[in-house]
């Protein structure tokens, strides 16, 4: 199983918003995709998408920007592979009529022992993983 480039992005993306969240101001794109190293134009196209799954928000004018749209706790990494892909793990098997049933059923195992793990992953903890191992590299 491969996941995608785009899953990458949005996950730096909400990442970067989430350390950005306790100071409470949005991030411009710009610097938002500096920080992360997501093309501009790209991650544009991710926020949209992370806007309609209201992961995010945006705030216009001269402060404007991005930022998350709850808390980081309340953010999984489940939530934006779901926002961006649709499903965390999909397979055509668990349509495909001709699929064996003992297979079929090997695959929605994996498909939910996927999906408990992408939601077990929540933005909050990352940064706070961050900042943990920014203390330790000082120290």
């Amino acid at each position: 199983m491969k996941l995608s480039v785009k899953s990458d992005y949005a996950a730096r993306a909400v990442l970067g918003l989430a350390r950005a969240h306790a100071g409470g101001r949005s991030m411009r794109v710009e610097d938002l995709a500096r920080g992360q190293s997501i093309p501009p134009n790209y991650l544009i196209q991710i926020l949209i998408e992370l806007k309609a799954r209201r992961l995010v928000k945006s705030v216009r004018g001269k402060e404007g920007g991005y930022l998350l749209a709850m808390r980081p706790s309340e953010i999984t990494l489940g939530d934006v592979l779901r926002a961006v892909h649709g499903q965390v793990f999909d397979t055509p098997a668990l349509t495909d009529g001709s699929c064996p049933t003992e297979l079929k059923q090997a695959w929605q195992t994996l498909q939910q022992t996927m999906d408990r793990a992408a939601d077990c992953i929540n933005f909050q903890h990352l940064v706070e993983q961050s900042a943990e191992r920014e203390k330790m590299y000082y120290i």
